[in-house]
């Protein structure tokens, strides 16, 4: 493989509902870092059915290009058609990276190519860079259950490959005069080439968590003891209005239902107020939180990592200090009880 034929950032742009996925935009703002630190252009892939407006909608954040293929056969997502057009666009074009976000979607495409293409692919990646002389992607993540960061080379392969959780990067605040080129693309694949067919989809009508969208949650961990002691977190929780979230330690005890838990596998937040009760602090946690407004820990131990990545720190018992909280909360005036 001549490396040197391989030039450019490319972001998978995901569709969700009528518009781009959100962290399709979040990952445009990394790629256009590293773009413009290698001197290259940064390119969105569109793949779709009736998605060609989208395309000028990620000019103002970041990307230059987009590769457009719009046509019937992409009109729901199935990993073979939508390999297939991200592969002859790579095998045409050659780009250096490749960024998807780590949805069903973007984890499900992302490996499928990795594998026919036969390069390396890091996933869950939380922090991103590239060497402007090398142009080799760094991308890092935890490993050894959370003990440690690794960052992972993918140095004899190309496109280097990437996905990254939603909310783990920014989007940049848009530029309304930003314009950019579209480039249209055609695959030779007909439908009855495709093993795969979508018969029916069925949207899931049970009502969920959605930490990543909450502007204050109440976290718990393995220092509340016990799932009785989990119920101060409720408690706490209804008082503020706030959404409950969990550590590991607390989903894998049997506390709490797993939708509700913060880290590496979990979901990556970004609320204004983060309160961290009873949670050590490790690294696989403190990602999917760090970015947080305001993070507030409360843990028995004063040499808890927590504490490290803590705006505030009260070291001292839970089930002593949370109830203070709540009584506190309580004779607050309502005005005074402000997120913003």
């Amino acid at each position: 493989m001549n490396l040197d034929e391989y030039c450019g950032v490319w972001v998978f742009l995901e569709v969700s509902g009528d518009r781009i996925a959100p962290v399709s935009l979040e990952l445009l703002g990394a790629g256009r870092q590293m773009a413009d630190k290698r001197g290259v252009p940064l390119a969105g892939l569109l793949i779709g059915e009736g998605v060609e407006e989208l395309a000028q909608s990620v000019f103002p954040y970041g990307a230059d290009e987009v590769y457009l293929y719009d046509d019937a056969i992409f009109r729901n997502y199935r990993t073979e058609s939508y390999m297939r057009a991200v592969i002859e666009c790579v095998e045409l074009h050659k780009p250096e990276i490749i960024l998807y976000g780590a949805t069903s979607t973007g984890k499900d495409l992302a490996s499928a190519v990795a594998t026919d293409l036969q390069t390396g692919l890091t996933a869950d990646t939380t922090m991103l860079d590239v060497n402007a002389e090398t142009g080799l992607l760094e991308a890092s993540r935890p490993a050894f259950g959370g003990n440690i960061m690794a960052t992972i080379l993918c140095k004899k392969h190309r496109p280097q490959m990437a996905t990254v959780r939603p909310k783990v990067m920014k989007a940049l605040p848009p530029d309304p005069s930003r314009t950019g080129r579209v480039i249209r693309e055609k695959i030779s694949l007909r439908e009855e080439d495709i093993r795969t067919k979508v018969l029916e989809i069925v949207r899931e009508t049970k009502e969920k968590v959605r930490l990543d969208e909450a502007d204050v949650i109440v976290a718990g961990g393995k220092g509340l003891g016990s799932k009785e002691g989990f119920e101060l977190i409720r408690r706490f929780a209804d008082k503020i209005g706030a959404t409950v979230g969990a550590s590991r330690d607390a989903v894998e005890a049997g506390w709490i239902d797993h939708h509700h838990q913060v880290g590496q596998t979990g979901v990556t937040v970004t609320p204004k107020i983060y309160f961290a009760i009873g949670i050590s602090g490790a690294i696989q946690h403190i990602v999917g939180m760090q970015n947080a407004g305001l993070i507030i820990a409360i843990n028995k131990d004063p040499d808890a990592p927590i504490f490290q990545s803590s705006h505030y720190g009260i070291v001292g018992d839970a089930f002593e200090i949370v109830p203070m909280l709540m009584e506190a909360f309580q004779t607050m005036p309502d005005k005074e009880v402000q997120y913003g």
